[in-house]
């Protein structure tokens, strides 16, 4: 049985459980005073909303370059791309295949994933609510790994300046690339997780 089938409603600030009163538009927490809602108002709109956004954002995330480096006056601006191929090449394909999980597989498969969730809870389509559920935490546990690249070029940025000896410069593929980070990440807490049960009575979930 769901808590809300029980007329309890979960306070998403400090977690304390609410009686659900009758005829009562909006409800306040018993402890802290915030509003508590069955369900987390507009979830999949704006949800739905971070998400397009931050695929749009993906794009030029990709193809302006995301920082140049400089040596002795010399340095060509490199793409997230650019610079895993560069790494090959040079021989370091350990920290070259971190980058492009980081930087690549990992967006990818949150913008994906998210979609997924959203497709699967909107369109009831046939995931059971296990196989839901795992997405949605899996994608929230790599959600911190996105951030990879922008650390990297931040730490290089601050150490690596020694004139025209040799420097680092973020692009605006790095700023691209932070918003794409930041809007998944949001996408990801804007979606209420409850929204997966309230479908799947058919599931064999419950047995």
């Amino acid at each position: 049985m769901r808590a809300i089938d029980a007329g309890i409603l979960v306070c998403t600030e400090c977690h304390e459980l609410n009686k659900q009163e009758a005829d009562v538009d909006e409800q306040s927490c018993t402890r802290c005073g915030a509003q508590v809602h069955a369900r987390r108002p507009n979830s999949l709109t704006r949800t739905w909303a971070l998400l397009i956004t931050a695929a749009i954002i993906y794009v030029p995330a990709n193809v302006l370059p995301i920082m140049t480096v400089s040596s002795l006056g010399q340095g060509e601006p490199s793409t997230i791309m650019s610079g895993v191929i560069e790494l090959v090449q040079h021989g370091m394909i350990p920290i070259a295949s971190v980058v492009f999980i980081a930087s690549i597989l990992v967006p990818t498969f949150k913008l994906v994933g998210i979609a997924l969730l959203l497709f699967s809870v909107q369109r009831r389509q046939p995931l059971s609510a296990r196989q839901r559920i795992w997405m949605y935490r899996f994608i929230e546990f790599i959600g911190r790994w996105s951030m990879l690249d922008i650390f990297v070029i931040a730490i290089l940025v601050a150490v690596v300046n020694f004139g025209r000896i040799a420097s680092v410069e973020a692009n605006l593929g790095a700023v691209a690339f932070a918003s794409v980070v930041i809007l998944t990440m949001l996408a990801a807490v804007t979606f209420d997780p409850r929204l997966i049960w309230d479908n799947t009575e058919s599931d064999d979930d419950h047995d």
